[in-house]
């Protein structure tokens, strides 16, 4: 906060500054109480997670549009407008994202969000600029605005009346892969969810967890198998989740292969604590009223990106979907 929180406040564009700590133990709140008194503070008394954190901040808010934005995001000259234009001009559109850029190369995309999130037939995730852990280099290729799956949640403008609809974001995820939850929601709700490459952003990544982590590892696998089942058309859904839980275990028996144990117990603790609770995310699809089909959801590739990426050797976003 200390290094990007003033160029928030620069370049706020009028909108309101909010802090929401989510039970901190370091020294944020009497940093921001001292040195940036201009910003409004909610504190919460326990770690409520990414997900409920928000839905709890959000609730005492009041504004037309709220903007999700990590800590560990540098904004630029000029990025609020041209979302905050798009949501005013087109009621359909729930949430709408920038360009992501990786804050220590800005010249690439960075991994959550990169030019527009989509996802594959089984709801793996990937985006535009960003395969797995190949990153293009940013030449304008994806400026143009465009319906996509999901916005990242690391700096998204939400229309509010859409959030509240929906919910807000599913608590149950903690956190990883909320906001694609929430924007496969919004679709099936008749809502659109957009990209703008006339905005841009620079984020550090890594902040909550580090890539390499067990509990990150867990979080992914577990919202991963949540986010199929809950949102996945009933006509669709067998054939789908069949084929990621297979996936799943061809990804942890590799870490047994590698011998990284924490990894693999990762896995198989996702797997286990999703079907503990199947019982809640079978209510919740219920409320997610699943029905549209992975052709008629804007920016989902009808194939398989593990398939493409691992076997076929298809290392850019280009090379997947023509257009």
């Amino acid at each position: 906060m200390r290094q990007f929180l003033p160029g928030v406040l620069a370049h706020a564009a009028g909108a309101r500054v909010v802090v929401a700590d989510n039970a901190s133990t370091d020294d944020s709140v009497p940093l921001l109480r001292h040195g940036f008194p201009q910003v409004e503070l909610l504190l919460f008394a326990e770690n409520l997670g990414f997900c409920e954190g928000y839905n709890q901040a959000l609730a005492q808010l009041d504004s037309p549009f709220f903007v999700l934005l990590n800590s560990d995001v540098a904004v630029q000259p000029g990025w609020l407008p041209p979302l905050r234009e798009l949501l005013q001009h087109n009621p359909h559109i729930a949430a709408v994202q920038p360009k992501i850029l990786a804050y220590s190369d800005p010249t690439l995309f960075e991994h959550a969000g990169g030019g527009g999130g989509y996802l594959d037939r089984l709801a793996y995730p990937f985006c535009r600029g960003r395969l797995f852990d190949t990153l293009e280099t940013d030449q304008g290729q994806y400026d143009d605005p465009r319906p996509v799956a999901w916005a990242s949640g690391a700096c998204c403008l939400v229309r509010t009346s859409a959030w509240r609809e929906l919910g807000g974001l599913e608590p149950a995820f903690f956190a990883h892969m909320e906001e694609i939850d929430f924007c496969w929601r919004a679709q099936n709700a008749g809502y659109e969810i957009w990209y703008h490459g006339g905005a841009c952003v620079h984020h550090v990544g890594g902040g909550t967890l580090p890539k390499s982590s067990p509990r990150k590892t867990y979080l992914n696998f577990r919202n991963g198998l949540a986010l199929l089942y809950k949102n996945a058309a009933p006509n669709e859904l067998a054939e789908a989740f069949t084929l990621r839980l297979l996936l799943d275990w061809v990804a942890g028996l590799r870490f047994l292969l590698a011998r990284n144990w924490p990894e693999a117990q990762a896995v198989g603790r996702a797997h286990w604590h999703f079907f503990q609770k199947l019982g809640y995310w079978r209510q919740q699809r219920q409320l997610a009223k699943p029905h549209l089909l992975v052709l008629q959801r804007a920016g989902t590739y009808a194939g398989s990106i593990v398939w493409a990426y691992f076997a076929r050797g298809k290392k850019r976003f280009s090379e997947l979907i023509k257009r």
